[in-house]
């Protein structure tokens, strides 16, 4: 998926300036996150605001999206403008600490943070804020979801299994609650690899579901994953 621009059905990413590029977890956080009786949603770390224009295709909400990279912000910035929803998405070049100061809540609260927690840290700066936790840990993560969400209001987030389940512990702590959870394997044969978790502040026996991506070989896509993403990509 790494090149200058990724076309989508309805709208273009161009991301030669993004830390990172348009990727498989993205586009399964931004297709089968819960967008029902949504208002307002809040993006975490929009990088090339893939998500934010997914989730603006599927709903009528009024979506921030907070980037802390700069690059990254000017061409989510530019993405956005280029597409059919730029009145409803509203970047911000901020980290989610800094943006706490604001008092707005929001109905979904939706991210594809840095999550790595004891792996080699990439040498490049900007690519280690992304994708390690070194600048927004599971404390200010979960700190931020519980000052920002409704009373009523869910947050989904996409991880790999180990951090994921260690995030799903933590966030008792902060009064959130898993309450569904997807787990999702490349292959059959493959153990899971990512979960995407629902959180929200009520205590509910969680919902667990199952998501294969490919049949035994590269690129033949289960009907399962083609029937949750086929409005977005052109292949389906």
């Amino acid at each position: 998926m790494a090149s200058g621009s990724f076309s989508f059905k309805q709208f273009t990413i161009y991301q030669d300036r993004c830390i990172f590029k348009v990727g498989t977890d993205g586009v399964l956080l931004g297709a089968y996150a819960d967008v029902s009786d949504i208002k307002t949603i809040l993006d975490i770390g929009t990088g090339t605001g893939l998500i934010a224009l997914m989730l603006a295709q599927r709903s009528e909400a009024e979506i921030t999206a907070i980037e802390p990279d700069l690059n990254s912000f000017e061409q989510a910035c530019n993405n956005v403008r280029q597409s059919n929803w730029s009145h409803r998405i509203r970047v911000i070049n901020t980290d989610l600490q800094n943006f706490m100061t604001e008092s707005q809540q929001f109905d979904l609260i939706i991210t594809n943070p840095p999550y790595f927690i004891d792996s080699l840290k990439n040498p490049d700066p900007g690519k280690a804020a992304a994708r390690h936790n070194v600048t927004l840990n599971n404390i200010d993560l979960l700190r931020g979801i519980s000052g920002l969400l409704t009373d009523n209001g869910r947050a989904q987030v996409i991880m790999p299994y180990a951090e994921g389940s260690i995030l799903i512990a933590e966030a008792h702590e902060s009064g959130l609650y898993c309450n569904d959870i997807l787990k999702i394997k490349p292959l059959p044969s493959n153990e899971v690899r990512r979960l995407i978790i629902t959180f929200s502040r009520k205590r509910n026996k969680t919902t667990e579901k199952f998501l294969t991506i490919e049949h035994g070989k590269r690129h033949e896509f289960t009907q399962e994953y083609i029937d949750l993403t086929k409005d977005f990509y052109l292949k389906f």
